[in-house]
C-alpha cells in the first residue's frame, strides 16, 4: 500500500517514538552513563566511516572552502546574536524574564558537530566542508562564547577547561576520522558496496542523540520548571528563531553562489546549536548559580533543530542523484 502522503516517513516517525520513550521512560542514573557510552561509541564509529568513505582529495577541498566556513560562523556568532537581540521587543512577553536570558545564551554558543554532519550526510551534502566547518565551530566557541555572553548577558567567566574540551573534541571526533583516513586504503571499496546500509549508522547516531539529550531534559525537570503558557511560549521563540535563521542560511547561500551540497552544509551547519558544548559551559561560565532555567531553552531548541532538521534531511536525500 502506497503511504499517504499527510503522513510523515519512516525516520521522523521513529523521531517521534524515540521522544515519546524518552518523556515516559527516561534513562537515569548508570543506565544514562551507558547510553552516554553507546552514544560516544556510535559517534565516533560514524566519523570512522566517514574518514573511510572520503578520499583525501575531498577532504583537503573541504578544509580549504573559505567562503563557505566563513558563512557558517557568521551565522552562528554573528546572526544568532544579533537575531536574539532584534527580536527581544516581540519574542520576550512570550516567556518568563530568566528564560530570555536563556534564548540570549543560547544564541552564543557554537554549532552542534554530530547531528549536523549526519544530516549533511544523510542529506548528501558536502559532508568533508561540513566535518572541518562543525569541529572548528566548536573549537572557536571555547572563546568566542565566553565573549559574547558577556556583551549579551554581561557576564564574566570565572575560568575554564580550554584544553579539556579541545581534547574531548578531538579524541571524539578527529581521532576516529583519520583513523579511518588511515584504514581507507583497505576499507574504501568495502564502504562503497555497504553505503545503502551504512546510511543507518547516520539515523542511528541522531536517534540515540535524540534519546540521551531528551531524557536529561525530562530528568532535569523539562515540564515542570515553567508554567505551561511560558513553555508553550519557549516553543514558538525557538521554532521562530530556528526558521528565520533555517531560511536566511539558505538565502545566503544561493545569493552567494554556492551549488545544492555547499548550500546542504551551509543550512544544517549554520543553524545549529550544541547542547553537548552549552551545558558545560554555563556550568562554568555561571558558576554558583542556578542553571537549569537558563539552559531550558537550549535544551528545547536543541530537540527542536533535530526534529525539523531530520525532515529537511530526508527531503533533501530524496533528491535525484
Amino acid at each position: 500500500m502506497r503511504r499517504p502522503r499527510f503522513l510523515p516517513d519512516n525516520f521522523t516517525l521513529t523521531l517521534l517514538a524515540v521522544v515519546l520513550i524518552a518523556t515516559l521512560l527516561p534513562c537515569r542514573g548508570q543506565v544514562a552513563v551507558a547510553f552516554d557510552w553507546i552514544t560516544n561509541l556510535a559517534i565516533a564509529l560514524l566519523f570512522f566511516l566517514h574518514g573511510a568513505k572520503l578520499s583525501r582529495q575531498a577532504v583537503i577541498a573541504g578544509a580549504t572552502h573559505w567562503r563557505l566556513h566563513l558563512l557558517v560562523f557568521a551565522c552562528t556568532f554573528g546572526l544568532f546574536p544579533l537575531l536574539g537581540l532584534l527580536l527581544k521587543p516581540l519574542l520576550a512577553p512570550l516567556v518568563t524574564p530568566e528564560l530570555y536570558l536563556g534564548v540570549l545564551y543560547l544564541c552564543a554558543l557554537p554549532a552542534t558537530v554530530q547531528s549536523a554532519i549526519a544530516f549533511t550526510s544523510l542529506a548528501r551534502g558536502n559532508i568533508a566542508a561540513a566535518i572541518c566547518s562543525a569541529a572548528a565551530s566548536s573549537l572557536l566557541g571555547i572563546f568566542l562564547t565566553p565573549l559574547l555572553v558577556a556583551l549579551l548577558l554581561g557576564v564574566q567567566g570565572e575560568g575554564g577547561s580550554t584544553l579539556d574540551a579541545i581534547g574531548k573534541i578531538t579524541l571524539q571526533l578527529l581521532v576516529p576520522f583519520i583513523a579511518g583516513q588511515l584504514a581507507r586504503r583497505w576499507l574504501a571499496g568495502w564502504v562503497e558496496r555497504n553505503k545503502h546500509w551504512l546510511r543507518y549508522v547516520d539515523q542511528g547516531s541522531i536517534l540515540l542523540v535524540v534519546y540521551t539529550a531528551f531524557s536529561a531534559a525530562v530528568v532535569q525537570g523539562l515540564w515542570q520548571q515553567v508554567p505551561t503558557a511560558a513553555l508553550l511560549g519557549l516553543v514558538v521563540v525557538c521554532c521562530v528563531l530556528l526558521g528565520i535563521v533555517l531560511c536566511l542560511t539558505r538565502l545566503f547561500g544561493r545569493l552567494l553562489g554556492f551549488d545544492v551540497a555547499d548550500r546542504i552544509t551551509i543550512v544544517f551547519c549554520g543553524s545549529k546549536k550544541s547542547l553537548a558544548t552549552g551545558v558545560p559551559m554555563a556550568q562554568v561560565l555561571f558558576a554558583g548559580g542556578a542553571i537549569g532555567m537558563l539552559i531550558l531553552p537550549l535544551m528545547l531548541f536543541h530537540q527542536i533543530q533535530l526534529m525539523v532538521c531530520a525532515v529537511l534531511a530526508e527531503r533533501y536525500g530524496r533528491r535525484p542523484e
